[in-house]
């Protein structure tokens, strides 16, 4: 019978966690602006990380100079990490941008429009 919640998924949540921490309190960078990570998938070896980020910032270029700068910084995240969690092993860290929400504006805001536009039948 296989787990529902297997190591991979503990350490990814764990991560999740602790990485959030840490952008928010020990990294100092002027190029990050607010961050929020949406997930971490790790690797079933647990070698490899992947952690999808959104920004709040104003154009696609800001966000992709952000990504970029994170995974400059990413060994010195991951050396912050190492002293958070109790692995013998800490995964290396790839940062993406999860545009996941930018989609979700677009389509709520051509529905608002679909809505504002379509003809009200009057009683």
């Amino acid at each position: 019978m296989a787990k529902e919640y297997g190591r991979s998924d503990r350490v990814s949540s764990q991560m999740q966690k602790e990485l959030s921490f840490i952008l928010q309190r020990e990294v100092k960078d002027s190029r990050l602006g607010l961050i929020t990570i949406n997930e971490v998938m790790v690797s079933k070896d647990l070698a490899v990380a992947k952690i999808y980020i959104t920004a709040l910032t104003v154009g696609d270029i800001d966000k992709k100079a952000q990504v970029k700068c994170l995974n400059e910084l990413a060994p010195v995240i991951r050396h912050a990490l190492a002293k958070r969690m109790r692995l013998r092993h800490i995964s290396e860290l790839r940062f993406f941008y999860d545009d996941s929400f930018d989609t979700g504006m677009r389509v709520a805001e051509l529905l608002s429009d679909v809505v504002k536009t379509a003809p009200t039948d009057e009683l």
